[in-house]
């Protein structure tokens, strides 16, 4: 497994957010935790990347243990995030926003040629790149926000509620793009998301996060069909869930 993470607590003061918390990742794989505003989503991501203490558990990446790693060395080992609402540098320009992502790299990267690559995934950021970030739409920052996470060429991206906030064409625009850079670019992704249906529609398997704990998993497509699901998370009502069945 690219990432392993073993009974993963996080607490904040008395308050814990994550209680022995079990999940994996794949390389290749696009896998999705799904729960409610306050199940302990962005915690767990914030956990991983060494943006939080651990209490206790293990984090395992491509086999070696970084629980107690910092965050810069993470970010240098191939773990990237991309934080909800974008959170880009609002005064630098599209283009220095994106060199921030490659900012401290020990391994050297072919940056020329990385920006052709993200500016052809995204046509706006060169249109736009001597452009404050802040004179962005909310669609545009969320696709600056991943760029800048992609520009080092990471092993695994974290990406965390990508949909809040967006208009829901952009929502779709967001989604097709993260199934892509998996499909098509073979890139690991881990996507924590409120919006469950459409992160299962676009992720080969899912967790289900409650309360900080991990209370269900499996295939996506498989999760998609469980009424358990359909009822909690995707919205239908008893007799819809009754006509899928």
């Amino acid at each position: 497994m690219l990432l392993e993470v073993n009974r993963l607590e996080i607490s904040y003061g008395d308050v814990r957010a994550v209680h022995g918390a079990d999940f994996a990742v794949a390389e290749g794989e696009l896998v999705s935790i799904i729960g409610a505003n306050g199940a302990g989503k962005t915690s767990i991501l914030n956990g991983i990347m060494g943006l939080v203490p651990v209490r206790n558990g293990t984090v395992r990446f491509r086999g070696r243990e970084i629980t107690a790693m910092p965050a810069h060395r993470r970010a240098h080992e191939g773990i990237r995030l991309v934080p909800e609402r974008a959170r880009v540098f609002p005064r630098l320009s599209v283009y220095e926003n994106l060199l921030t992502g490659a900012y401290g790299l020990r391994k050297k990267i072919p940056l020329e040629e990385r920006l052709r690559w993200l500016y052809g995934l995204f046509p706006i950021l060169e249109e736009r790149r001597d452009q404050p970030a802040q004179t962005l739409s909310g669609g545009e920052q969320q696709q600056l926000a991943i760029a800048r996470a992609l520009i080092s060429d990471p092993k695994l991206l974290l990406v965390d509620e990508v949909s809040m906030g967006l208009m829901p064409k952009l929502v779709d625009q967001v989604f097709d793009l993260l199934q892509s850079l998996n499909r098509d670019h073979g890139l690991t992704i881990l996507l924590v998301e409120q919006n469950a249906r459409a992160s299962l529609e676009i992720s080969h398997r899912a967790y289900v996060l409650e309360t900080g704990s991990v209370v269900m998993e499996g295939p996506a497509d498989d999760l998609l069909d469980d009424p358990k699901i359909q009822r909690a998370y995707l919205g239908l009502v008893e007799e819809e869930v009754e006509r899928r069945q």
